[in-house]
């Protein structure tokens, strides 16, 4: 069994979303806070999983704009 720190389960999740197509191309992903509530965790675990598909060339971030799906 592996064990998975939370913002792993939430950057899978998250992936699992995009791939799907329930957050399309170009698509804006919910706000660390909006995210945070959905996940149950703090906003540091949901910027380490956005960071993650960011490093992953899922997502992109734009200062005050957003993240989007690549």
């Amino acid at each position: 069994m592996e064990i998975q720190y939370e913002w792993q389960r939430i950057a899978a999740d998250l992936e699992r979303r995009i791939t799907a197509g329930e957050i399309p191309k170009g698509g804006r992903l919910e706000n660390e806070r909006e995210l945070a509530d959905h996940y149950g965790v703090s906003a540091g675990t949901v910027r380490r999983a956005v960071g993650d598909l960011r490093e992953r060339g899922l997502v992109a971030t734009l200062p005050a704009k957003g993240t989007y799906v690549l």
